[in-house]
């Protein structure tokens, strides 16, 4: 069985000015990396869909996309905070990065496909049940996650995030639904500084400081991911694949290198082969160097693809 690969060149036109670092040329980096690599050829490409209101709504307020609806531009950009800004189009992509989780989760769990990697922006992990921050406004994988626990036999998931930045928003959803494991390395202190000390038996947070040794955090990963996942025995696995934690990266300070998410993928799937039928869809978040970027998405999908 093959790896999706789904993407849509129209998540490009979320623009928010040419020295915001979530930018287009993220994703025009890994789509040339995976080309001249040759793996784009091995993987099953598809387009990602719009997202559906009532999927959104399994995670968010029931007036959160309305909210952002209303604060909508015709021209120019509007800021929702000081990091998250709204073009006349960034809706239309939103949606389609979240559309794109929804239709992996369905390729995943249709048996068409074994995994499968999301590129899409903008990001979601930061966005929260009534806001939308962090360069995010819908949770893209908090959305697969619900999506997929609405499917008759997957009872129990995990979420598995490996950005540099904690994923506050994921927490804040499913912080009070114990079917839903979250797990999360990350910078501390650093932004957003949200959720990142709760005390909940289904979340796993890992705080690393500023320079920590990638061994940190494979320690981190290894002693509290693993032992957490053995004891959930998920139904599905689901990645929020951030790769600012590399050390290349403008945005942090840790040591993270391409070899690292390859090795962090071969153990999520090893637990996907024994607990979830090898059931994994992986979302991207954050990553700001893009030829880092790039490079690091192309270990990891070298290794769900293997």
């Amino acid at each position: 069985m093959t790896t999706a690969y789904i993407s849509h060149q129209d998540c490009g036109l979320h623009n928010m000015g040419p020295e915001h670092p979530e930018s287009p040329i993220r994703l025009h980096a890994i789509q040339r990396v995976l080309e001249r690599s040759g793996l784009i050829e091995q993987l099953l490409s598809l387009q990602a869909p719009h997202v559906e209101p009532e999927q959104i709504k399994r995670v968010h307020a029931e007036l959160h996309q309305t909210r952002l609806e209303m604060k909508l531009p015709t021209e120019g950009v509007v800021y929702t905070d000081e990091d998250t800004a709204l073009c006349p189009d960034s809706l239309h992509a939103a949606s389609l990065s979240a559309g794109g989780a929804v239709l992996a989760t369905d390729q995943v769990l249709s048996g068409q496909v074994k995994n499968a990697f999301v590129a899409t922006r903008p990001p979601g992990h930061h966005a929260e049940f009534k806001a939308a921050m962090g360069f995010c406004f819908y949770n893209n994988v908090a959305i697969a996650a619900a999506h997929a626990l609405a499917h008759e036999g997957i009872e129990r998931v995990a979420i598995l995030d490996f950005d540099v930045h904690h994923g506050n928003g994921t927490v804040d959803i499913f912080k009070d639904r114990p079917e839903v494991l979250v797990c999360s390395t990350f910078q501390h202190p650093f932004y957003p500084e949200r959720y990142c000390e709760i005390d909940r038996p289904n979340i796993i947070n890992c705080p690393l400081a500023a320079f920590s040794p990638a061994s940190e955090w494979r320690e981190a990963v290894e002693k509290r991911w693993l032992p957490a996942l053995e004891e959930h025995k998920p139904d599905m696995i689901f990645i929020s694949a951030g790769f600012d934690a590399h050390k290349e990266d403008p945005m942090a300070d840790l040591n993270l290198e391409e070899e690292d998410y390859r090795w962090v993928t071969e153990q999520l799937m090893a637990v996907a082969h024994k607990h979830c039928k090898d059931r994994i869809v992986s979302v991207l978040e954050g990553g700001y160097n893009p030829i880092a970027l790039a490079f690091s998405v192309l270990a990891h999908l070298e290794a769900l693809s293997a």
